[in-house]
């Protein structure tokens, strides 16, 4: 887990590799501020919107397998959407943050492995995650993973703020 932003003056062997320290920089800093929140805030939403920290993490982490794995990799996964209910994220009552840190450095190793195994320009396999359109290439599916990090990673932070106060990355 990466704690210190990939500043863009630090060089990089190549392009994958950019995405990759991206991407682990927001997935540790999405651990740490979830964790770093008192436990009855972990289920309990501080937005309209009704999301929980532990739902957060546990739809980042089936967001990248969604992409990566059953998306670009056509992967057969059983339940791509577990993350959802009834149009909503999802937790099961008795799934702990431990679990989901846990499930989220495991998609994190599948994640990395599926990026060393391709070039950026390679085109995902045809499959149900295209919905009909044709498939994109792995730099495309990175670059809109780094953005759908940053951009919950913003979402926990106003959520942070209103449980307890604490503010910044």
């Amino acid at each position: 887990m990466s704690e210190e932003f990939p500043e863009p003056t630090v060089p990089a062997d190549s392009r994958s590799e950019v995405f990759v320290r991206y991407l682990d920089y927001f997935r540790g800093r999405l651990v740490i501020k979830v964790a770093s929140l008192p436990p009855d805030e972990l289920r309990r939403s501080q937005l309209p919107s009704g999301w929980t920290p532990l739902e957060l993490l546990n739809h980042l982490t089936h967001v990248e397998m969604r992409w990566l794995e059953w998306g670009f990799e056509g992967r057969d996964i059983v339940d791509p959407w577990a993350d959802s209910r009834d149009g909503r994220w999802y937790v099961a009552e008795g799934v702990t943050l431990d679990q989901l840190v846990a499930a989220s450095d495991a998609q994190a190793e599948r994640s990395r492995a599926v990026i060393a195994a391709h070039a950026l320009a390679d085109i995902g396999k045809p499959g149900p995650r295209w919905d009909g359109a044709e498939p994109a290439t792995l730099e495309r599916i990175l670059f809109h993973l780094v953005q759908e990090y940053a951009r919950h990673l913003g979402h926990l932070d106003v959520a942070a703020e209103l449980a307890d106060g604490q503010i910044g990355e």
